[in-house]
């Protein structure tokens, strides 16, 4: 437990403190957000923030949970009560979950690089960036089903999973790595799109990751091999996975302070993309990935209000299914002010993770 606080605590204080120094540097640098002209005329004035604000935050996750571990560590190996057994050794799982979260930041830093080059509001080729975000996911994918431990669980499995495996849906493995695959590029576009309000993608996400430190600490305490139960749990290193979430957690919160209207900062693809990946990793290590649906509400109905609009406009040769696609820029050309849209959204996605974390619970309760 105490490595949880730990990690969200080091990564908040991280974003708090050190996102302005970010945002200073890149403003001496004129690395600046360019905005689309087809957009809502309202975020004309944003041109020119600083973008590129998900580095900030990987860096905090990266020290949030490394930190976490060694801090511990140290202070039980200095003889502090209680302290060696809070800290945990790193583990697969986290490694794993860590290292998809920096790969696809750095497709979105060499997109937002792009942006910035280029002086224009579209960065990498969308096959390009698609092309490495496959690769990514391929490999990951991989790597998620092999590492078995002494009982023979890795850290993820073939099968569909809703709060747990459903055996009679396991995947044989060439059909489970490219499940796994959607999964992530779902996600990882959908907080893409999500992310192009101020604030909106940090306290949605925020709010998830903080949900799933709830569900891997759940997990951890149910877990079957320290307990063989009923309604126990079969998942890797859910305690390590839960600290890995509160450190996401925490440096969002943190880099929520300056990314509030009027924000100083924008996540970028950096952010969103990494983001999108850590949130598609939680649902896939913690077997989680229908009620990962529920949790992640607002990432899926963003990416679905881009494909309704795109199909409506194509079929109808023209016609528009919403006045403006992703969903938060439509309740814009409505005439909602940016704050409402905002923080109304913000209750859509946080009664919908109250919603998930309680259908995770309810599934525990039904198999006791």
């Amino acid at each position: 437990m105490l490595n949880i606080l730990v990690a969200g605590l080091i990564s908040l204080i991280i974003t708090l403190i050190g996102t302005r120094s970010w945002i200073l540097f890149l403003k001496r640098h004129a690395y600046g957000q360019f905005i689309r002209d087809d957009g809502p005329t309202t975020h004309h004035v944003k041109r020119g923030t600083p973008t590129m604000g998900g580095a900030i935050v990987l860096v905090a996750v990266v020290l949030g949970y490394l930190g976490s571990h060694w801090l511990l560590t140290l202070a039980g190996s200095m003889g502090f009560a209680g302290l060696d057994s809070s800290a945990q050794p790193l583990t697969v799982s986290g490694l794993l979950a860590l290292g998809l979260m920096l790969a696809l930041g750095a497709v979105g830093f060499a997109d937002d690089f792009a942006k910035i080059r280029h002086a224009r509001s579209l960065g990498l080729h969308a096959k390009a960036k698609l092309a490495l975000q496959t690769v990514i996911g391929l490999v990951f994918a991989a790597l998620a089903l092999s590492f078995p431990d002494a009982a023979g669980v890795s850290p993820a499995s073939p099968a569909i999973s809703f709060g747990r495996d459903i055996s009679w849906l396991t995947l044989p493995v060439w059909l489970a790595i490219p499940w796994i695959l959607f999964i992530i590029a779902a996600y990882s576009n959908g907080a893409n799109l999500t992310d192009g309000l101020d604030g909106l993608l940090t306290g949605v996400a925020a709010m998830a990751f903080v949900a799933y430190g709830v569900v891997n600490f759940w997990q951890w305490n149910q877990d079957c091999a320290r307990q063989a139960e009923a309604g126990c749990y079969t998942v890797r290193d859910p305690l390590d996975l839960a600290v890995l979430a509160a450190a996401v957690g925490g440096a969002l919160v943190g880099f929520l302070w300056w990314n509030a209207r009027p924000a100083k900062i924008f996540l970028g693809d950096t952010g969103s993309l990494a983001i999108g990946g850590g949130f598609a990793a939680m649902t896939v290590l913690t077997r989680t990935e229908l009620v990962g649906i529920v949790i992640g509400l607002l990432f899926v109905l963003e990416a679905l209000s881009v494909v309704l609009q795109v199909g409506f406009f194509r079929l109808t040769k023209g016609r528009r299914l919403f006045k403006m696609a992703p969903l938060h820029h439509h309740f814009e050309m409505l005439g909602w002010d940016e704050v409402t849209v905002v923080i109304r959204l913000w209750m859509v996605a946080g009664i919908a993770i109250f919603g998930g974390v309680g259908l995770f619970y309810a599934q525990w309760v039904l198999a006791q």
